[in-house]
């Protein structure tokens, strides 16, 4: 295994249990654990972000990079391009994960001219392919930058010049190229543009009638080139444009069936995007898992006393059970999995705190997935939720839902019966008894 970056790290991560004071060993993560039918590594599918833990240099809005990586050493782009690769599957190997995911130019600088970045990324991606031979990590997913070039400072696919548009297009199908030849399972489609600050200059239907042609000739690509992976959506309601028409589940959900996309798409959660929506993570998991839609998540955590995207690594493990609830409910995400897209603090700036950060998230789902696992099999809350509506079982809830009657009938009904009884929810008590299984 190659050392050059992170030589403090000689091995790869070991699982050493819950009782182990090494910090750099898992406590619950035991990949080859089984939970069911599955291992915990099938169960998980743990990726990292590229565009966070090896780009990311520390600067935040009031301060410039604090963060000097061995692999950003290098003055040719490509060069350290190339380092960074290095660095990045060195990680993936100590660290003990199968996947990661990135940005077209994450992975490969811009060019001069977009034939230069076509080709800087064709020269990329043919360097993964070497690194992933030799190493085994795949490609959970890929997508394309459509945010950080100016040329994107109106959107994107949504921008009111069609030159951009076209130029965004051609740089996603290079994208979805790069992820196809790479073997990637998803592709991710993050309109962090896709918005307007003001109406006074912006026509929303227009801007959504192109957002939406835009996915249609993605879609019709994705078919021309025999493309198998699934195609993702990551909401987020805004940050940084001011409103994104992608907001959240629900609106992604209206969007994709106004403009007959439904069948084509699936979900990218994110759980910092959720709370920047006024939802809960779980909320975003299950509005996505209710319509057959939860394809994959980035699993991270916000700042509640903060109104922007802080994308710190998830440590709750009240939230991670919750979500692993869903997961298991949905029998897991499939072709998705969990990526990290979380970055470490300014101030954890040296190379070791990567690991510190990912072993912790990596720890909290794990943690979250063996409680979740035991409250399903339990049943200790299905069975509740299954007697809350078992009034539409039989009798006339069971005529409403088959559609046999009316409001006519339900007022003759109605007429006819004591008032009804008002039943209790339990929020405490099946509050207490999650606590109960977090031990």
């Amino acid at each position: 295994m190659p050392n050059a970056y992170f030589p403090n790290i000689a091995k790869p991560i070991p699982f050493e249990g819950k009782d182990s004071g090494n910090p750099l060993a898992f406590k619950y993560y035991d990949k080859n654990r089984r939970v069911g039918d599955k291992t915990m590594a099938e169960h998980l599918r743990f990726a990292v972000a590229w565009w966070h833990t090896f780009m990311g240099d520390g600067s935040d809005m009031f301060g410039g990079p604090a963060f000097d990586r061995a692999w950003h050493q290098a003055t040719d782009p490509m060069d350290g391009a190339k380092a960074t690769m290095d660095a990045a599957f060195e990680f993936f190997q100590k660290l003990g994960v199968e996947y990661y995911c990135f940005h077209d130019r994450d992975i490969a600088p811009t060019g001069d001219t977009f034939l230069q970045s076509c080709k800087n990324l064709q020269t990329m991606v043919e360097y993964a392919k070497t690194l992933q031979k030799e190493t085994g990590i795949k490609l959970l997913w890929g997508t394309a930058n459509l945010f950080s070039n100016p040329i994107y400072a109106q959107g994107a696919a949504t921008s009111p010049n069609a030159h951009v548009m076209a130029h965004a297009a051609a740089q996603v199908k290079n994208a979805i190229d790069a992820t196809h030849e790479l073997g990637g399972e998803n592709y991710v489609f993050w309109g962090g543009r896709e918005g307007y600050e003001t109406l006074l200059n912006t026509d929303l239907k227009r801007e959504q009638e192109q957002l939406a042609r835009f996915m249609h000739m993605a879609v019709e690509y994705k078919h021309k080139i025999g493309f198998d992976g699934q195609f993702l959506i990551e909401p987020k309601p805004c940050e940084p444009m001011k409103h994104q028409y992608d907001s959240d589940v629900a609106a992604t959900l209206y969007f994709l069936n106004t403009y007959d996309l439904f069948e084509h798409f699936k979900m990218n959660v994110e759980a910092n995007h959720a709370t920047l929506a006024g939802h809960s993570f779980e909320h975003e998991l299950a509005a996505a898992s209710a319509a057959g839609k939860l394809g994959s998540v980035d699993a991270n955590r916000g700042d509640l006393l903060l109104g922007w995207d802080t994308d710190q690594f998830p440590t709750d493990i009240y939230s991670t059970t919750l979500a692993m609830i869903i997961i298991l409910r949905q029998n897991g995400l499939g072709r998705g999995g969990l990526n990290f897209d979380a970055k470490v603090r300014r101030s954890s700036h040296d190379p070791t705190d990567l690991f510190y950060a990912h072993i912790g998230g990596m720890d909290a789902f794990a943690r979250g997935l063996l409680i979740a696992y035991e409250i399903l099999r339990d049943k200790s809350l299905e069975t509740f939720i299954e007697e809350r509506y078992g009034s539409y079982k039989s009798g006339i809830g069971e005529k409403i839902m088959a559609g046999k009657i009316g409001f006519d009938e339900l007022e003759n009904w109605i007429s006819s019966q004591d008032e009804p009884v008002l039943q209790s929810g339990r929020q405490e008590m099946l509050e207490n008894i999650i606590n109960a299984y977090i031990r």
